[in-house]
């Protein structure tokens, strides 16, 4: 395990070298080199598990390893391009860890950082949809039939809403295919959607994401958020009658 002293060590030169590099060029530097060594074992590890299941374990196990170096390109960053970071933004997002990506999409994005060769999409793109998969994947999560359940569960929704309103943020005036876009969009829905009390946005969300592309599987979910509005607004009317 690395010691707090050389995490900060790691930190501070990584953020120097970061500082000091040319927009657009390839990251260097000590540091830089070290870490791409460790990523390239690292990736030469993963490449000899065959399990998707285990492959994530293993990338939860390796990535605080890179956690300073990214945290000094982070905060001093002029935009280089840097595999180590971006390769590292997408494990976070392999593991669940959205916020964590999504800081790195942040800096990626602002700057047009590219995606490794290795990959055939383009970074917006890819946020967008490894998020939107992975905010699919958690909010179809069973939970306890409980009010307590219920009540973590609507916490889980709400917080999955902000990390996907914050990527659709983001994303919005890069060019993706549409049915990508959408995706991002039905996540969204599905998020408000399960938090409650959101049915307004949820419907919204879904509509967009219809627009996108008309196989996105949302029809009925319209129709019922379409059909739950307009009880709301009977009911409220219905409240407001004279007496």
């Amino acid at each position: 395990m690395t010691s707090p002293a050389r995490r900060h060590y790691q930190r501070v030169t990584a953020a120097m070298a970061a500082g000091g590099a040319s927009p657009g060029q390839s990251q260097s530097g000590e540091q830089y080199e070290l870490h791409a060594a460790a990523l390239y074992e690292a990736r030469r590890t993963l490449k000899g598990i065959k399990s998707t299941e285990r492959k994530i374990d293993k990338k939860r196990e390796l990535l605080p390893e890179f956690d300073a170096y990214v945290a000094g390109v982070l905060e001093a960053g002029t935009g280089a391009q840097d595999d180590v970071v971006v390769t590292v933004m997408l494990w976070r997002l392999d593991i669940g860890d959205l916020a964590g990506a999504l800081a790195i999409a942040e800096y990626a994005l602002r700057h047009g950082l590219d995606t490794p060769d290795r990959f055939e999409r383009d970074t917006p793109s890819i946020v967008a949809e490894q998020l939107a998969e992975e905010a699919m994947r958690q909010l179809e999560k069973p939970h306890d039939d409980t009010d307590e359940g219920r009540a973590h569960a609507a916490n889980d929704a709400a917080e999955l809403a902000m990390h996907l309103a914050r990527a659709e943020a983001l994303t919005r005036e890069a060019d993706m295919h549409d049915p990508i876009r959408a995706k991002l969009h039905k996540a969204l829905g599905y998020a408000e959607r399960a938090r409650g009390g959101h049915a307004a946005e949820a419907l919204e969300h879904l509509q967009r994401a219809l627009e996108l592309n008309d196989r996105a599987g949302v029809k009925k979910d319209i129709e019922r958020l379409e059909r739950e509005l307009k009880q709301q607004q009977n009911a409220g009317q219905g409240s407001n009658a004279p007496a």
